[in-house]
């Protein structure tokens, strides 16, 4: 019966939809009872029953059509002059066929309420209700009716507001679920964006870089070349199990082994490397410990690939500012070969790795800095590095 139902906020879509809405609404009809019952017993003669029967209908379609209506985009405007349509109906019915009319004011006052914003049927269905006792005294002990009348108009309009606004509500809330389920969609098709060039453009940089070595060393050296294809080996089958643990999304690098890359990649280039021994990370988070590894291993891609450095200085340096202790990584070459023109460096326009990087510092509260350096070019990634509470537990 998935075809049937109608969730609350939705409008009807198909035949079925609108036979179960027209069903529901129909249901509420009985309590016109009383304004038939008068048109078959009441003794009225057949030109006013003929007459009375096209206004019955009339105000059912018109209450009909205002209440599938609601909703759709009209101006108040309009649905007040409905409503006004309605109750004009509902007086003239009531004042020439009797007090059992007065039951079309209920109708009226549900109508305003589910048709009109709140602000204005918090007016109107008092409103009707205030016609409907105006005209309960114009008629013939109409005022004995008005008692059994006037709280379900009054209830039933204010219920129907309830209704429309938790519909509302409804409404919103599923829009901003569908918001939120494609910022996150795009949230994961960034960082995997990310990762996947980071992790590729370092591995792909070294299988090349090896691959070059291994042409020049085959024809004099094939043992040392045979172990650079053994090297290129090793980094595919690691970079074929980097994305896939990048596209589940548990991949975490560590510093020290990035450092240790690069290293290896830094001597395979033939630069020489000077890097830390061992980092001290106290009080460095382990999601701000991984944006320094990308920040690495991305600027020793680009020193490896674009630079045509003969040496790169890494250096890892805490420091005590106003904002509180950072730690500063920074990569510096001496590069100023043909390839670190304008348009090869990380730093020198909004590339794929400068942009990565600053998304991954911002997230973590850092900052990037890259640019000219004195002998080359230098990148630096800084970050907080809060000092363990006093007493905590390692």
């Amino acid at each position: 019966m998935s075809g049937v139902e109608i969730g609350i906020g939705q409008r009807p879509t198909n035949r079925k939809q609108r036979a179960v809405k027209l069903l529901w609404t129909s249901i509420w009809l009985a309590y016109l009872s009383a304004p038939v019952s008068d048109l078959l017993h009441g003794g009225h003669s057949d030109g006013v029953r003929v007459l009375g029967v096209i206004g019955l209908v009339a105000f059912v379609v018109w209450y009909f059509a205002l209440i599938f209506r609601a909703g759709r985009g009209e101006t108040n405007g309009v649905v007040l002059g409905s409503l006004a349509v309605l109750a004009a109906q509902s007086s003239i019915l009531s004042l020439t066929l009797g007090r059992e009319w007065l039951v079309l004011f209920v109708y009226v006052s549900v109508a305003s309420g589910a048709a009109l914003p709140p602000r204005l049927a918090r007016l109107t269905v008092p409103g009707v209700s205030a016609l409907m006792t105006v005209i309960a005294f114009s008629v013939p002990e109409g005022d004995e009716y008005l008692a059994s009348l006037l709280l379900p108009a009054l209830l039933g309009g204010f219920a129907m507001v309830g209704v429309r606004t938790l519909i509302r509500t409804t409404i919103e809330l599923r829009e901003a679920r569908a918001t939120v389920a494609q910022l996150a969609a795009n949230e994961e098709r960034l960082r995997l964006a990310r990762d996947l060039h980071d992790l590729l453009g370092h591995s792909l940089s070294l299988i090349t870089l090896k691959s070059e070595l291994a042409g020049r060393m085959l024809p004099d050296h094939p043992d040392k070349a045979a172990q650079q294809v053994a090297d290129m080996e090793n980094v595919s089958r690691q970079a074929m199990v980097d994305v896939r643990e990048a596209v589940t999304g548990y991949r975490r690098p560590r510093l020290p082994g990035e450092l240790a890359g690069a290293r290896v990649a830094l001597t395979a280039a033939g630069i020489t490397a000077e890097l830390p021994a061992e980092p001290d990370l106290t009080g460095v988070t382990s999601d701000t410990e991984s944006v320094l590894a990308w920040a690495l291993r991305e600027a020793v891609t680009n020193v490896v690939r674009h630079s045509g450095a003969r040496a790169c200085v890494v250096e890892l340096v805490r420091r005590q500012t106003l904002d509180g202790p950072v730690l500063e990584l920074s990569v510096e070459d001496d590069g100023g070969g043909p390839d670190s023109g304008p348009g090869n460096r990380v730093g020198s326009g909004p590339g794929n790795g400068l942009t990565g990087l600053r998304e991954r510092l911002e997230k973590v509260g850092g900052e990037l800095e890259a640019g000219s350096a004195r002998h080359g070019f230098r990148l630096l990634a800084r970050v907080p590095a809060a000092t363990p509470a006093v007493g905590s537990g390692a």
